[in-house]
């Protein structure tokens, strides 16, 4: 496995990616970045490596081996020696049709031999809870599945997807990665801490919360927010969601709110919401979230066991990278500390978070979570 990465910042370093692409053959080629650099570097990718797979997505801020950036793109390519990867990908007629959607996508992945899924949904119209849902039931719950939502630098309108057929503001995409050699690690840790009185669900739907201890859900949260809800929706990424079961145990997820509606009082969450459970409303600071990123990263070097270099992928909130502000370098810096110089490091910051809870293999939408998918490949028998 031969990892390959540059990070695009002015227009006169495209045609030089261009270059060392075509050079490099590889089969999979993953971008993170604003719209404007997909679309040229769809149309880039599509002359210098027509045999590749292309995966991105829009962000709200992009990782790379050098840090975080914003406005640039970060351009990942990949050439396996035993691995094959497939992809597929489907448009998402609204937030209803989420789930149907990740059916529509694990349907077109061959179930023999599959290893991961990496996926990439849009990242505004989207039930990420119930497209991880559909994919589960085509694939079981012994597949693998991680990736993130897509973000549009906190603007919350419009977000895009890029894979083997351009740029779209509708789609969902994934790559399956097909073979023994393939070795893949996961770890995911928030870092947010709790505070005032957990709150019943007394209705919702799905992923759009109405009530809470029977009063409308965005007057109670407007209580909370005091100053900070006049900028809401943006605010709310500060102010996360932690989900409780019915017997007020955590149950490890947090929800970030979309969108909020003020005739009917109520909020829309990035993922679905237990009628029966409890809210609890989160915050954090720098060191918590830092921390939190060097134990997501810890955990996924230790199941990895890798004696190759290979590559990690990170997607982490928006939400955290507002909290930390011009701190935000720390968390990466903190993954990086940790793998050393066994991978290469790519990702973004996403309106969802896609993976299993660190040890586990069922995959869950997160929020304010950082996550990372480490792949490596093994040696040939000789």
């Amino acid at each position: 496995m031969q990892v390959f990465q540059t990070v695009l910042r002015q227009a006169s370093d495209l045609s030089s990616a261009q270059a060392v692409f075509r050079e490099a053959q590889p089969q999979l080629i993953l971008a993170f970045g604003p719209q404007e650099w997909l679309r040229s570097l769809a149309e880039a990718l599509a002359q210098a490596c027509p045999e590749a797979h292309h995966l991105g997505c829009t962000s709200a801020g992009e990782i790379s081996s050098q840090g975080v950036s914003d406005g640039t793109c970060v351009v990942t390519a990949l050439r396996f020696d035993g691995v094959t990867v497939q992809a597929a990908s489907t448009s998402l007629a609204d937030m209803a049709d989420s789930l149907a959607a990740g059916q529509r996508l694990a349907q077109q992945l061959p179930a023999i031999g599959l290893r991961l899924v990496w996926v990439l949904g849009q990242g505004v119209n989207i039930n990420g809870s119930a497209m991880i849902a559909g994919m589960t039931q085509v694939l079981g719950e012994q597949v693998l599945i991680a990736g993130g939502l897509a973000g549009d630098a906190s603007a919350f309108k419009e977000t895009f997807v890029l894979d083997d057929t351009g740029v779209h503001p509708d789609r969902i995409a994934c790559i399956g990665l097909y073979g023994e050699r393939l070795q893949v690690a996961h770890g995911s840790f928030g870092g947010w801490e709790p505070f005032g009185p957990a709150r019943k669900v007394t209705r919702c739907q799905d992923n759009v919360l109405f009530e809470l201890d029977g009063e409308p859900a965005l007057d109670v949260y407007k209580r909370y927010l005091g100053d900070h809800a006049r900028d809401l929706p943006a605010s709310g990424l500060l102010f996360p969601l932690a989900m409780l079961g019915r017997d007020h145990a955590e149950m490890g997820l947090i929800r970030t709110i979309l969108a909020v509606d003020d005739a009917q009082g109520s909020l829309t969450l990035a993922g679905n919401i237990d009628p029966e459970g409890y809210l609890r409303l989160m915050h954090a600071s720098t060191d918590a979230l830092v921390n939190g990123a060097e134990a997501a990263a810890q955990a996924a070097l230790m199941a990895a066991q890798a004696k190759q270099p290979g590559l990690a992928l990170l997607v982490s909130c928006v939400g955290r990278k507002l909290v930390m502000g011009g701190r935000v370098e720390e968390e990466v810096e903190a993954v990086s500390d940790v793998f050393r110089q066994s991978a290469v490091l790519a990702g973004f910051y996403s309106y969802g978070e896609i993976s299993p809870f660190t040890g586990a293999l069922a995959c869950k939408l997160h929020n304010q979570t950082m996550t990372i998918t480490s792949l490596t490949e093994t040696p040939a028998a000789s």
